[in-house]
């Protein structure tokens, strides 16, 4: 591997677990494919390198449970997500498509209910991380040419919005 394709990843790696960054958004970053930047975390991990390991531990050594509590409830909802292409996707029975909607949403339940005692101001930041990721779809979608600049935006004002809720 080329020390320039190297020094890529280590900064992909640093923003998936310092700077919580997405991976999607890293892509865009770094203009390679979210798929790529999947697979340098995949090597990585089989090399002993968990991106996501090192992201719950700096989290949780230098940020705080609100923080925490907020990355438990993202990596549910990317879960959550995965279920749901499952249920719409699969070859599942209409009952058996039932029963995961069922169980997915007592899941959601009681993850809201738990992170709201943990934390009450993550369902506020939540939502506006939501509001955040849509917009940049959006500007993806009807006006690619702008997706470096909206990105540039979105990040710092992503990290405002989390200073802002979590205190």
């Amino acid at each position: 591997m080329s020390a320039k394709s190297e020094d890529l990843r280590r900064k992909a790696r640093s923003d998936y677990v310092y700077r919580r960054m997405m991976l999607s958004t890293i892509a865009i970053a770094y203009g390679k494919s979210e798929a790529t930047i999947g697979r340098w975390k995949k090597a990585a991990r089989e090399q002993g390198d968990d991106w996501d390991k090192a992201r719950t531990a700096h989290v949780i050594a230098g940020e705080g449970v609100e923080v925490v509590v907020s990355s438990v409830v993202e990596d549910f909802m990317i879960q959550a997500q995965s279920i749901l292409d499952e249920i719409k996707d699969g070859s599942h029975t209409t009952s058996e498509k039932v029963t995961m909607l069922v169980s997915l949403s007592d899941a959601m339940t009681k993850m809201a209910a738990s992170a709201k005692r943990f934390a009450p101001k993550v369902s506020e930041l939540g939502v506006a991380q939501d509001v955040m990721a849509k917009l940049l779809d959006f500007v993806r979608e009807e006006f690619p040419r702008h997706s470096s600049a909206i990105l540039e935006i979105i990040e710092p004002f992503g990290e405002r919005l989390s200073e802002i809720y979590a205190t």
